[in-house]
């Protein structure tokens, strides 16, 4: 017989199924997927991209920081939720840029949308692309003025003389490829030879980075598949010049699109968990972007497009949260009914 008084049994409360992964491991793994971009961004516009993006995750974690200890709640700085949200941030700005403009827009995107509805997983919309919509807002010049690396690259002080006049998004958005196809080819646009935002230049690198944290499990592939779909379907169907391969492939490769894909429209917090949410909200995204940049007066869409899909992530987990196991069809829409 068993001698079950010698058994060491322990009652817990459920989960009782626990994953090794903790929020810090997970950012940890987005912050390693960014490295490879931020490296690039070093070699293309100078050591400036590197300083910016310090200081952006320097104020990040500091507003987080002091928030916390103002209102005496628990320190969350040890997580890394906010190294990633002065990353990205830092990663969709231009890196001619002074400071302190990234330094309040790092204030709005902690403080104003994440802190003040309760901290990580408890805002509505990615604190980063809030963040840079803030500041597009108040300092559209700045924000859209892009050096040009091939000219020169930025210094740690002060501002560049020589920008770009024109990054690929510009020549989409007047449906001039003959001269997109003249100032850069379909690799040069793939590799990150062009002006733009800090860490969204390389096509190839940030693709690299998806697919490691879609390998590490961090993300799912529903999103930025049918995402990146979306818009490569609608530009293939309907260029606004030349062939529709051609502007599909500088449409996916050219702006945010990939950044916003892999590592924005993925937030866990402002996302869909359920994967056929997932696919819906991919294409949500997709469909806005492309509208914005047909349609729009600005040449880009990804940032507004997933801050409106954010605002769609309760409808669409809503409709497509799986029934409950037990739980009848036409048992669940009479409890709907009532």
């Amino acid at each position: 017989m068993t001698d079950y008084k010698n058994l060491k049994l322990i009652a817990t409360s459920n989960p009782h199924i626990r994953g090794s992964e903790t929020t810090r491991s997970i950012m940890l793994d987005v912050i390693v997927a960014m490295v490879p971009a931020l490296v690039w961004a070093i070699f293309m516009f100078g050591m400036k991209a590197l300083t910016l993006t310090a200081v952006s995750v320097i104020a990040c974690m500091f507003f987080e920081w002091l928030y916390r200890k103002v209102m005496k709640k628990p320190q969350s700085v040890g997580d890394l939720s906010a190294v990633v949200t002065g990353m990205l941030l830092a990663f969709v700005s231009p890196v001619n840029i002074p400071y302190w403009m990234i330094i309040i827009g790092d204030f709005f995107a902690i403080v104003v949308v994440k802190q003040l509805f309760g901290g990580i997983g408890k805002n509505f919309v990615n604190p980063a692309l809030a963040g840079r919509a803030f500041l597009v807002g108040s300092y559209a010049g700045a924000m859209t003025t892009w050096l040009d690396p091939a000219k020169c690259k930025a210094p740690l002080i002060g501002s560049a003389e020589i920008v770009a006049s024109a990054t690929p998004m510009a020549y989409l958005k007047n449906g001039d490829l003959a001269g997109l196809k003249e100032a850069y080819s379909i690799g040069e646009v793939f590799l990150g030879q062009h002006g733009g935002s800090l860490g969204e230049v390389s096509a190839l690198l940030l693709i690299i980075g998806g697919v490691y944290l879609i390998w590490r499990k961090v993300i799912n592939w529903q999103t930025p598949v049918a995402y990146i779909g979306t818009v490569a379907v609608l530009s293939f169907l309907f260029p606004k010049a030349g062939t529709g391969l051609e502007w599909m492939l500088y449409s996916v490769f050219s702006g945010g699109l990939l950044l916003g894909a892999f590592f924005m429209a993925t937030d866990y917090a402002t996302s869909p968990v359920t994967k056929k949410g997932q696919l819906i909200f991919g294409i949500g995204c997709g469909l806005f972007t492309v509208f914005i940049r047909y349609f729009g007066s600005y040449n880009e869409g990804v940032c507004y497009s997933i801050m409106v899909m954010n605002c769609c992530t309760a409808l669409i987990d809503k409709y497509t949260k799986p029934t409950r196991f037990g739980i009848v069809k036409s048992d669940k829409k009479e409890a709907a009914a009532k």
